[in-house]
Parts: C-alpha cells; structure tokens; sequence
C-alpha cells in the first residue's frame, strides 16, 4: 500500500528535536527525509545518554524512516553536491538562526533558482523578524516569554517546568509540519516554491486558547497562577493524593460529571458549587485532598468504575507503556533494528483508516547513505555523470 506522502523528498538540516520529530511525522507517512548532517559530529542528538548501541535512544526515536548524508556546507565541494540534491527535492528544513544559511549562500533566493518549487521551511525560536530574532533560546525560554510559564504551578509557588518541550514539539514541530503539508497542496496549485517562517514563540501563543481570549477581552483580568480554570483554580480539575501516596486526577467539569464525584466520595454539598468563586474552590479543594486521602488509589478506581466523573489514575510512565489502552492502540512498537536487535519505538500517534505508516527504514547510521545518494544524483567515482 502506498503511503500519503510517497514522492516528496524532505531535506532535513536540523538537529536534536523540534527539527527531526517534523520530519519524523513526514517519514512516516513515506516522504524520503535525507538527513544532510556535518561529517563526524552530525545530529548531537546521536551522542546522548543513555545509548542503546552506538546511538543515543532518543536519535533512535526520532530518526526512523530516514536516510543520512555527510556534506560540509562550508566546502564548496560539498556545496555542490548539496545543491544537485536540492535540484532533487520538494522540502528544506532547517533550524538555524536567521542568517545563517544565507551566510553559506544557501539561502532560500539562492536555492530557489535551482528549485523553483522548493518548500523552505525554518523553524526558529523567534522567527525570522524583529529585536529577538538572533536571541538563542530553549524551550523553557519560549514559555517564559509567552506567558505560559508564568501561569505554572501551585498560587504560592514559583512557576514549574513542565515535562515535555511545549515550544519544541507544539510550537515549532506541528506548526512547521503543518506549514510543510499546507504548501505542499499549494504549490501543487501553482507550481511556486514557499519559504515558510516558524517561530517557536509564535507557535506556543497561539496554544493559549483558553487563556488569552478572556484577557484580550478584559485586560484588567489578568490570570493569576493557579487560578486558571484549567490550571489548579477548580476543585473540579485538580490532582488529589491517596492514601498510599499515589494520585487521581479529576476533570470534571461538566455538572454531570462533578454530581457524580461528589457522590462517589460523600460530599453532596459542593454539587451546587461546581463554578464557585475562587476562595471557596481552594476550600473544597482541601476538603477533597483529606477526603481522597482516606483510601488508596486503588481503592478510589474500584469506587469510581463504571462511573462517568473523568476520574483517572496519574500514571507512571511504565504504567503507561502497560496499560490496555495504550497496548491496544499499539503506541508503543517492538521493531528489529539491524544494529542493536528488537527496540521499541513511540509509534505515530496519526491514525488515517486504511493506511498503516509502518516503521520501514531503521534510524541510519552518520553518514550510511553517502553512496546510495550519491549515486542517485549521478555521481561516480570521478565526478559527476550527469
């Protein structure tokens, strides 16, 4: 069966994660990301700890399906090998700071005289424009100047970091794939290339739905951490402790869903107070934390089975790995790696009915398609053929 995206030739320049989980999502739905890397150092992602082989797990995660290419781009040798493959390609993906390509004379004006069609996508922290755009930054940098951070965390406490790069993957990663695919239909229309600008910051602002309409609307309201309806400021969307040191996550929001935990733990009173004002939510939110932890969490999933409340159970992440749900959605895959045997892969969470994006090359080795490439493009030893 042919997969979506069979045909298109991603060039992916990028390193660590934002970058490689993009074009990750883009492999695995066929398209054929050449991962062009500086010889002997490449991703730096490969040299993480822990390594399962010769390459960190988290390369292992994010490169399957793709092929890599040694080229320095500062040679002019392997700037013109570099420039017959993008004579090749439909996509360029990269995540330096603005500049930096154009520096090397591979800027998108020069590259588009030898692809008109090509799609150049950047993702940068904060994009291509204005008095940040040469700032280097992380994903932590992004959400704080976002707002995002700020609104992290307990009311008396100072912001918290969460677990996973909200900027990185939310903000640059989707944003960019979806930039990518939305031009590719594009330039299917009109047969123009597009260079598509993608800022972290950009990216992670536009998450704050359910933030910033309310304050755009009334900007003396402005949130206090913990006071966000969905972040710690209802009793009815909290985290509460068990007896035996676990927890259960509630997100009942809905009245329904919140008669229903109200009865389940014996506190009938707080029904009608679903949407009450803050002072009395942090009230109820007490009262719930000792009432919850009066059973261990165990316990509370008995009580709650077959009840409709949005009550779950805040899971390890082995837990994850071994719950039902998970194994039946097959999130988790064992696949056999021709250098390190079986490993197991975070499969691609996109599921379109009749196709199955499958796990078809195994994350590549620095440099291990230098020849195969090579000789698509019509080098041989001497020169170039073509």
């Amino acid at each position: 069966m042919s997969l979506p995206l069979e045909g298109i030739r991603v060039l992916d320049l990028t390193r660590l994660l934002p970058g490689p989980y993009c074009s990750l999502l883009l492999a695995d739905f066929g398209a054929d990301v050449i991962k062009v890397e500086a010889p002997e150092v490449g991703d730096y992602a490969r040299w993480g700890e822990p390594k399962v082989g010769n390459q960190s797990a988290l390369f292992l995660s994010l490169n399957r399906n793709k092929r890599s290419m040694t080229l320095n781009l500062k040679e002019q040798e392997d700037q013109a090998i570099f420039l017959e493959l993008v004579k090749t390609a439909d996509v360029l993906l990269e995540s330096f700071r603005p500049g930096v390509m154009d520096r090397l004379g591979l800027g998108y004006e020069e590259l588009k005289m030898h692809q008109p069609k090509l799609i150049y996508c950047a993702i940068t922290g904060y994009g291509q424009t204005g008095p940040l755009a040469q700032e280097p930054g992380h994903d932590l940098n992004f959400l704080s100047y976002s707002g995002i951070l700020h609104l992290q965390g307990s009311p008396n406490g100072k912001p918290m970091i969460p677990s996973v790069q909200i900027g990185d993957l939310g903000g640059g990663a989707l944003m960019a794939a979806i930039g990518i695919l939305v031009s590719i239909m594009d330039v299917q229309k009109t047969g123009k290339g597009k260079f598509i600008d993608i800022s972290m910051l950009d990216g992670v602002i536009s998450w704050m739905q359910t933030i910033l309409p309310d304050l755009l609307a009334k900007t003396e309201n402005v949130p206090n951490r913990g006071e966000l309806m969905l972040n710690g400021g209802k009793a009815a969307y909290e985290v509460y402790r068990t007896k035996d040191e676990r927890y259960l996550s509630v997100g009942a929001l809905e009245f329904k869903f919140w008669k229903n935990f109200c009865e389940v733990i014996g506190k009938e009173s707080f029904i009608r107070q679903l949407d009450a004002p803050v002072e009395l939510q942090r009230q109820m939110k007490e009262e719930i934390e000792e009432k919850i932890g009066e059973k261990t969490l165990k316990e509370w999933l008995f009580l709650f089975e077959g009840i409709d409340a949005c009550v779950s159970p805040v899971l390890t992440p082995q837990e994850m790995i071994d719950n039902e749900q998970v194994v039946h959605r097959k999130m988790i895959e064992k696949v056999d790696d021709p250098y390190v045997g079986v490993i197991q892969h975070i499969n691609n969470p996109i599921k379109v009915l009749g196709e199955k994006t499958n796990i078809r090359r195994h994350p590549p080795q620095l440099g291990e398609h230098n020849k195969e490439i090579l000789k698509e493009l019509g080098y041989v030893k001497g020169g170039y053929s073509r």
